[in-house]
């Protein structure tokens, strides 16, 4: 097994001075130098401390300009202010704020409509801190129902599996270790670009907790076709008698799909689908530090789960890993609810896909590229480069050449069976609009054409070859 290694960062950071100066207009007497690794004994003034912090992060990258990342990097002033009003709830405190969390219930229940709960006034569904910590409960859930099933079979309980693709978030992979599950991949192939019936059946068993379709994979933006996933197991438990759930890793195509694709057939509309994930922080378009998981009854998470506190007097039941947590992007959640509606979310969703096409269409018409994905799912798409084209740069460069424009674009293999495939991608947002999309392709030209333009091969550090992506 691997040994852990320092990062880049660390290691770059050990680096330098032990101390760093402080600029003489902040500075006092005796704080002309602060320690980098160690506590001042003394404070400093608040102007002086802001400032030494201020300068450090200048140097981080404009978030308008990753299109790495799925996370929501910028809301309106209105929810600005809310977010500066309500930055010192916690959420766990029932108690002392007990709207708050009114407020959260009210935008589980809100959810579980969406998606089709036939229970929604009555289904239970938590928010998280994030949909890592929401496939976490996803999964525990699984577990523990198939444990009880089991037990109550008397049939041991000692060699759970779960099923998912190898292009699947590494979340899964967490989930899978920490609670010692076997993960069981269906690797992605050029002739089965993600999870599908076939690979689904040839891995499952008698102890399988659950198979987890993605709607909307990292790598490419694509659905996984969870309805007909759905269709193979029911087939299989009418033969079989096996009867194995679905989670559905909702992180993104969760407030997509339900606007952009009204039709499509995903969520608790199949009855073997038992619990969805979602991150508010993504096309929810709330700032970072949001997720919610619903349930598709409440019998589907099991009772031995659920911890209850003292809420106005009675018991409010509460499932989640983190104690204490923040409020206000629930507020925020709840504040895009009221703000967009469902008219509202469906123009901001397709303004991003509106972009995500006259891209995707712009980069696949250029010499070097073939589009790999093109945004019809998720706003996101990623191309790779054509066969032969380039022998002096490949992706990589081009991502580092991007960036002396300030953009901030991935580049990164395959899952396995296709590592030896890299692509691009870029993920639309809110507030990527038409116009940053034409300057984007601009330097995307310019860049080529640079790149085009040497005379031999730009020499490559195989471990800086890594691409990032979210």
């Amino acid at each position: 097994m691997p040994q852990w290694q320092p990062r880049r960062t660390q290691i770059k950071q050990r680096m330098m001075p032990a101390e760093f100066s402080v600029n003489p207009l902040f500075a006092r007497k005796g704080e002309e130098a602060v320690p980098r690794f160690q506590m001042r004994d003394q404070g400093m003034l608040p102007e002086t401390a802001y400032q030494i912090v201020h300068d450090e992060i200048a140097l981080d990258g404009n978030a308008r300009l990753n299109l790495a990342t799925f996370v929501t990097t910028w809301m309106e002033p209105a929810a600005d202010h809310l977010y500066t009003e309500s930055v010192d709830k916690n959420m766990i405190d029932k108690d002392e704020y007990p709207q708050t969390a009114a407020i959260e219930e009210r935008c589980v229940r809100i959810l579980a409509d969406l998606w089709h709960s036939p229970s929604p006034h009555d289904t239970i569904g938590v928010s998280t801190t994030g949909s890592s910590e929401a496939c976490m409960l996803g999964g525990l859930a699984l577990k523990r129902r198939w444990q009880n099933a089991r037990r109550k079979q008397g049939k041991p309980v000692d060699r759970p599996n779960i099923v998912f693709s190898s292009a699947v978030q590494v979340v899964w992979e967490k989930f899978a270790n920490y609670w010692e599950v076997e993960p069981r991949y269906v690797n992605i192939t050029p002739d089965h670009p993600y999870l599908d019936p076939e690979g689904v059946l040839a891995v499952v068993d008698e102890n399988t907790i659950g198979v987890v379709p993605i709607l909307g994979v990292t790598y490419t933006g694509l659905y996984e076709p969870i309805a007909a996933i759905a269709k193979a197991l029911d087939e299989l438990q009418a033969k079989t008698g096996l009867d194995i759930p679905i989670h559905v890793d909702a992180a993104s195509g969760g407030f997509i799909a339900p606007f952009l694709q009204p039709d499509l057939i995903w969520d608790f509309q199949l009855p073997r689908v038992k619990s969805i994930n979602v991150s508010g922080h993504k096309y929810g378009l709330v700032y970072p530090g949001l997720g919610w998981v619903i349930w598709r009854e409440a019998e589907d998470l099991p009772e031995e789960l659920i911890f209850r506190v003292s809420y106005l007097g009675g018991n409010m039941p509460t499932f989640a890993l983190n104690f204490s947590r923040p409020g206000a992007q629930v507020l925020l959640q709840y504040y895009n609810f009221l703000r967009l509606g469902k008219e509202g979310y469906y123009q901001v969703q397709k303004a991003c896909q509106d972009v995500a096409h006259f891209l995707s269409k712009a980069i696949g018409d250029m010499g070097p590229f073939e589009l790999y994905s093109d945004g019809s799912d998720l706003p996101v798409f990623a191309w790779r480069l054509k066969e032969g084209y380039a022998s002096n740069w490949n992706l990589y460069d081009l991502s580092r050449q991007l960036r002396t424009f300030g953009w901030q674009v991935p580049a990164y293999p395959l899952p396995p069976d296709m590592e030896e495939v890299t692509i691009m991608r870029v993920v639309v947002r809110n507030g990527f609009s038409m116009d940053l999309a034409h300057l984007f392709f601009e330097n995307l030209k310019q860049s080529v054409s640079f790149l085009d333009s040497l005379d031999g091969p730009i020499p490559h550090d195989t471990k800086c070859d890594n691409g990032f992506h979210h």
